[in-house]
């Protein structure tokens, strides 16, 4: 038997901070007149110093996509289709081929080259009647592989219930599965598959393109700063105060006299300004893989940490202990030897500076020489002592 026990000391010397945050950094200046001919769109930029464009960070509220989901049937299959416990897939069959005039009773079939299937499409805002989308078939039923099946026409509805699009085509795996006998191998996952350009749209969504008078751009990711900067970059574009941060996720942008009716003319030129986004500084942690992701922002106090293992091993041995031959009264017994070990390793003791970057925190935890685990240890024990500056998420 062996018990190996890992024992983390993180002391904290906590300081109060005497600096102040660093300032975010300044907007780059641009040339030519604040104000802009219709028509006469810039090229963008390349991205420098964590700069990014709008169309990267913000989109025209009112055009997201939507999700389509439909039910069908993958045929074709050789014998890895749903079995006969899976009642929903034969009872398709049967009102399939009832609708081409042949009748057959659900209970009489004992077919294996068919899967009930699940179909999920993502329907754009601006796709229109004839565009194609890309679906995605998963089977719901206890087939063992949709290699090599085909999807019969399956309409998709969206939340509204109304059928958006049709689907229909051969699926690919990207894997690939065999078998004989009792030896079999697969790679990778076979029980879902996808039809690249699968889905033909029947209906479009009806979109608004923002007000007559204004247009809403909405962040991917909330943040004060980052619509503060989008507001500045367009109205230094654009010329004027037309653009204002309504809340983290919203900026509203008046329309310009130049671009009033043609809002994609305006996007257009909105676009490819570049910013550079803000981010609140957290630490990622997957304790179930041991993933631990950190953050450009993070930022440490003064503390030190100080690393070791405490190693106990505990092994124990069954002798045989046998009586002297021709002896009277002995007995063959069976007698524990049982051994511990303790190493309580070397102890190593790093010490953080105020204020820290990314950087340091990685060579000083790579010093350590610490695992995955232990780094999530030691995160949790320096927020707990107020020397992470920032935000722990655990998924």
């Amino acid at each position: 038997m062996r018990i190996i026990l890992t024992a983390f000391l993180v002391l904290s010397l906590g300081a109060s901070a005497s600096g102040q945050t660093q300032a975010a950094s300044e907007l780059a200046e641009r040339t030519g007149p604040p104000a802009v001919a219709r028509g006469e769109a810039r090229p963008a930029l390349p991205s420098a110093g964590g700069a990014v464009r709008i169309k990267d960070v913000a989109d025209l509220q009112g055009t997201a996509p939507i999700q389509l989901v439909g039910y069908g049937l993958v045929i074709g299959l050789n014998k890895t289709g749903d079995r006969r416990q899976t009642l929903f897939s034969t009872q398709s069959l049967a009102n399939t081929l009832q609708r081409f005039g042949v009748t057959v009773a659900p209970e009489q079939m004992k077919v294996e080259n068919i899967a009930a299937v699940l179909v999920t499409a993502e329907l754009s805002a601006f796709a229109r009647p004839g565009s194609r989308l890309d679906v995605t078939a998963s089977s719901i039923g206890d087939a063992r592989s949709l290699q090599g099946g085909t999807l019969v026409v399956t309409p998709m509805r969206g939340p509204d219930g109304q059928v958006h699009a049709l689907a229909q085509g051969p699926l690919t795996l990207g894997g690939f599965g065999a078998g004989r006998g009792g030896a079999s191998v697969q790679v990778n996952h076979l029980t879902v598959g996808r039809v690249p350009g699968g889905a033909l749209v029947q209906v479009g969504q009806e979109v608004q393109l923002g007000r007559p008078d204004a247009i809403l751009l909405a962040l991917h990711d909330p943040d004060f700063s980052t619509a503060s900067r989008l507001a500045a970059v367009v109205n230094a574009e654009l010329g004027g105060e037309v653009a204002s941060v309504v809340d983290p996720a919203t900026v509203t942008v008046r329309m310009p006299e130049q671009f009033k009716g043609s809002v994609p003319e305006l996007m257009a030129r909105m676009e490819p300004l570049m910013l550079t986004p803000d981010a609140v500084a957290r630490v990622i942690i997957n304790e179930r893989t041991g993933t631990v992701v950190v953050g450009g922002g993070v930022r440490l106090g003064v503390a030190a940490v100080a690393h070791g293992n405490l190693s106990v091993k505990i092994t124990e041995a069954y002798e045989v202990s046998q009586p002297a031959p021709l002896s009277s009264g002995g007995q063959t017994t069976v007698t524990p030897k049982t051994g511990v070990q303790v190493d309580a390793g070397t102890a190593q003791l790093v010490e953080l500076e105020e204020g820290v970057t990314l950087d340091a925190v990685v060579r000083a935890l790579n010093a350590l020489g610490v695992t995955p685990r232990d780094i999530i240890a030691i995160m949790q024990a320096l927020k707990a002592a107020g020397a992470l500056r920032a935000e722990i998420v655990i998924i």
